[in-house]
């Protein structure tokens, strides 16, 4: 009756538990947040760079999206996967729970944990040196949370049709193909060819160069097309997930 007379306090107390339990799990935590701070600092702050006004920025654009791909694709991909085997997804199926309900509390406890990471990313730039306006720092934010949108979408088809050990190695390969291939950690343009041409089906590609051009850095491509491959990629993303959870009997 609950449910039915006020649905989005289903909605939001699923969220809430989902985010707590996230939280309460160290070895899920941990690394998803502090590794994406621990390569900024190795590249950015420890090791040897060009010596070059913006450098800091000009990094920051892709370990942000590098942030937010851990996250979306190991708390969707390899989570649902578990759950999905331990019988919890059927439990909420047949429940009066709205489906979207599970969905929405994964993908908040996704953006809380990307959010996590980007405050000690944030945090290391400033120690670098970035320094930027308000409105660009917010825009950034903005950006890099949505970031996780795609990758948990893909990560949720994954955990709906995979066991969870597969889950895990696909995520594995995913989260650092993603990061390669898309440019997040050095220049696309110092890539091989044929690794330039994979990196531009991926959503990370597009995400950190509108990144880029929302710092003034030069882009490849118009911004526009930029923008429409990653919403095509999130629609097909969007129908992955939804024909996952739709075949699957739990």
């Amino acid at each position: 009756m609950t449910a039915l007379v006020a649905p989005t306090g289903v909605w939001r107390r699923e969220a809430v538990t989902e985010v707590k339990r996230s939280l309460r799990l160290p070895q899920f935590l941990l690394p998803t947040a502090l590794t994406p701070a621990a390569f900024y600092a190795l590249f950015t702050l420890a090791l040897p760079h060009p010596e070059v006004p913006g450098y800091a920025v000009a990094t920051l654009a892709g370990y942000g999206v590098f942030a937010a791909t851990g996250p979306a694709l190991f708390g969707f991909g390899a989570g649902v996967a578990v759950e999905r085997e331990q019988g919890l997804i059927e439990l909420k199926r047949v429940s009066p729970m709205p489906a979207g309900a599970y969905v929405a509390a994964k993908l908040a406890a996704a953006v809380t944990i990307t959010a996590f990471a980007l405050s000690l990313i944030y945090a290391l730039a400033i120690v670098a040196g970035a320094r930027m306006s308000a409105g660009t720092w917010a825009l950034m934010a903005l950006l890099h949370l949505a970031s996780a949108i795609p990758f948990a979408l893909i990560g949720f088809g994954m955990g709906m049709r995979m066991t969870a050990k597969g889950a895990v190695a696909i995520a594995n390969a995913l989260f650092l193909g993603f990061s390669i291939l898309g440019g997040l950690w050095i220049p696309s343009a110092l890539l091989p060819g044929w690794m330039q041409t994979l990196g531009a089906f991926t959503p990370s590609y597009h995400l950190g160069q509108i990144a880029r051009a929302i710092l003034d850095l030069p882009v490849t491509g118009s911004l526009w097309a930029h923008g429409a491959a990653v919403a095509a990629m999130t629609v097909a993303a969007a129908a992955w997930a939804w024909a996952g959870w739709r075949r699957s009997p739990a």
